[in-house]
């Protein structure tokens, strides 16, 4: 049979009673039951009239510019013209048009587009349409590369003074793996948009 604590005195069935043989129990001091106890050894505890420690000062981390559509038309147009300076750069260099590197191109137009500029329907259009130019533009640097080389005249002067010239030359050159090349690099560019934007 188990023994029932007695009822405390002052007739409080709710009031703190003494455990004996518990050194975690709680006890009031001065009959306050919300009184703070002695840490009991604890470096981490906080003891009554200790003054808190300052508060520690706190930046908030920048926020990313996301759904800009602006500054996504802006990235987009800067990354077109970068690699429509390195597509056009493997091109002069092999005298090959590459598909992996039309696949990159749109690839990197589409990515930094959609990932500033969010979900705005109008960046994976916008974001095609500046990787077709980019990898036209990246063939006519090629162009303009290997004719200089040929020419032995700097592929700059030959871009600036004969872009006329190197159209005309671009247009009878063109065939069917050419536009299947912009086709791809518009292609991966709507789709890398609209994939970055999520």
């Amino acid at each position: 049979m188990t023994q029932s604590a007695p009822p405390p005195s002052d007739g409080n069935p709710f009031a703190q009673q003494p455990v004996d043989g518990n050194p975690y129990a709680q006890q009031p001091t001065d009959g306050n039951p919300f009184a703070q106890q002695p840490a009991g050894g604890n470096p981490y505890a906080q003891q009554s009239g200790a003054a808190l420690p300052p508060p520690v000062p706190f930046a908030p981390a920048a926020a990313p510019a996301r759904n800009n559509l602006a500054l996504g038309l802006v990235v987009g147009v800067v990354m077109a013209l970068v690699t429509a300076g390195v597509y056009g750069g493997i091109v002069g260099a092999t005298e090959y048009e590459i598909g992996y590197a039309a696949v990159g191109v749109g690839f990197l137009i589409g990515f930094a587009a959609g990932k500033i500029g969010g979900t705005n329907p109008i960046l994976p259009v916008v974001s095609a349409l500046l990787s077709l130019g980019a990898v036209y533009l990246g063939q006519l640097i090629g162009i303009a590369m290997f004719v200089a080389d040929d020419a032995g005249v700097s592929a700059t002067s030959l871009f600036t003074e004969q872009f006329d010239g190197l159209t005309e030359a671009w247009s009878e050159t063109a065939d069917p793996m050419t536009f299947l090349f912009l086709a791809i690099g518009a292609f991966t560019a709507f789709s890398s948009a609209k994939k970055a934007a999520r």
